[in-house]
């Protein structure tokens, strides 16, 4: 081995150990992923729980699982609960978007002068 070659790989071992100051980019990634994730974790719990809601009130009306249990007669049982899951599948996407509109007013001003900061420089 040279020795550019073991420069370089002294440099990129040294730059391991190094404390690494975050950039306004790196600050701006963060803020970008405060805003959305609350929206987003929202949006897949409430989503999954929607679908498993609208898929056992199917599985009353599709299977005789509402007779193992001890439901003499699944079909409207069945088509309620569906229509509560399906119901809660369709307000998700709103209830998102209301989630996220807030948290873009409550960070708007900070992600906007970071990212002037960052294009003017």
């Amino acid at each position: 081995m040279n020795k550019k070659d073991q420069q370089f790989m002294a440099q990129k071992i040294r730059t391991q150990y190094m404390e690494k100051q975050p950039s306004e980019l790196d600050v701006l990634r963060k803020l970008d992923s405060k805003v959305k994730r609350p929206a987003n974790i929202f949006a897949y719990v409430f989503g999954g729980i929607s679908a498993l809601v609208m898929g056992a009130g199917m599985s009353l009306v599709m299977t005789d699982i509402g007779a193992t249990i001890g439901i003499g007669s699944p079909l409207v049982p069945g088509i309620i609960i569906g229509i509560v899951g399906m119901a809660m599948a369709s307000v998700n996407y709103p209830i998102y978007k209301g989630i996220l509109g807030k948290r873009k007013k409550k960070y708007a001003d900070k992600i906007i002068t970071l990212s002037e900061n960052i294009t003017n420089d």
